[in-house]
């Protein structure tokens, strides 16, 4: 081997580019923190009214089935959790009367309106499944099928002690 030393290229312009990708970084955090933004898409949501009530709404969608439980690949009904978020969203719309804008009223209103007719109809097919005895042993139906929603618009109320169904 020869005692040759090896041949240093050295980038005078390495600490340029580097200092203008830190420069533009610091341009786009400072832009996203003027329009109220924070962090990267995994963000949280501004805490605003719109967001309380998806929460919400989420959380009746989940009640209904909507998402399943990815470890057990199971979807879980679980009807009376649903019908606490939905009546939750009602109390929040007969509390906020007269101090909304006409926007989120009318956004409160139409998701209502939806989740209760997505409850009641959920609701009337599990009771007729387990009406021609298609319901899992152990599992509790939910409202009777002809069952009247209590309370204006409200949905049904399942059963007293109904629970969880879980479907495979």
């Amino acid at each position: 081997m020869s005692e040759e030393t090896p041949k240093i290229h050295i980038d005078s312009d390495w600490k340029a580019q580097a200092e203008a990708e830190r420069e533009r970084l610091a341009k786009i955090e400072g832009d996203r923190a003027s329009d109220g933004r924070r962090g990267g898409p995994e963000s949280m949501p501004p805490a605003d009214f719109r967001s309380l009530v998806g929460v919400l709404a989420s959380q009746a969608l989940s009640g209904l089935g909507m998402y399943g439980d990815p470890d057990t690949k199971r979807i879980v009904v679980d009807l009376p959790a649903s019908r606490f978020a939905i009546d939750l969203l009602g109390v929040l719309e007969e509390k906020t009367k007269g101090n909304l804008g006409a926007e989120e009223a009318t956004e409160l209103k139409e998701v209502l309106a939806e989740l209760r007719a997505r409850f009641v109809h959920f609701a009337r097919l599990m009771a007729e499944q387990q009406a021609r005895g298609g319901a899992a042993p152990g599992t509790v139906a939910p409202a009777a099928p002809g069952a009247m929603p209590s309370g204006a618009g409200a949905p049904p109320s399942p059963p007293t002690g109904a629970s969880r169904i879980v479907m495979p």
